[in-house]
């Protein structure tokens, strides 16, 4: 049983990365190619606009944690937005880096970049610091 919502947890979370993480790309080719902003500033403002997307649906969908506690969701935005900090500064460095030393276009090279923040970075701390469930939580949601 705990495989099973294990799994059904990590692919709701990919359907959410994915959700905001098209409109974090989407945003930034047209901030870069449309708006002529440089690629990381693009990038902080796209990625600023698909992580509301994201906590959004991780909160109420893929966590399942939108319990009324106040300062239960203070204390997830607060992880949250350190975390989407972290991660924009890691898609920017490492798209710039892609771009300047190998050459490669900033929309492959984000995409390359994406990938490992994604799984290495954003789904572990999003998982078990940012929608960590307390075990007392857990005995009461379950009554």
């Amino acid at each position: 049983m705990f495989k099973k919502k294990a799994i059904f947890t990590f692919l709701r979370a990919q359907v959410a990365a994915f959700v905001g993480g098209l409109t974090d790309y989407g945003l930034m080719i047209l901030f870069t190619e449309i708006f002529k902003l440089h690629f990381s500033f693009s990038i902080l403002i796209s990625g600023t606009i698909g992580a509301i997307i994201n906590f959004s649906i991780n909160r109420f969908w893929v966590f399942k944690n939108q319990s009324g506690y106040s300062s239960r969701i203070n204390s997830q935005l607060f992880k949250f937005a350190l975390v989407v900090l972290g991660s924009i500064s890691l898609k920017s460095f490492g798209t710039l880096i892609l771009q300047k030393v190998f050459q490669i276009d900033y929309r492959i090279g984000r995409l390359i970049t994406d990938s490992f923040v994604s799984y290495g970075f954003n789904y572990p701390l999003i998982k078990y610091w940012v929608f960590k469930i307390k075990k007392e939580q857990k005995a009461i949601e379950s009554n």
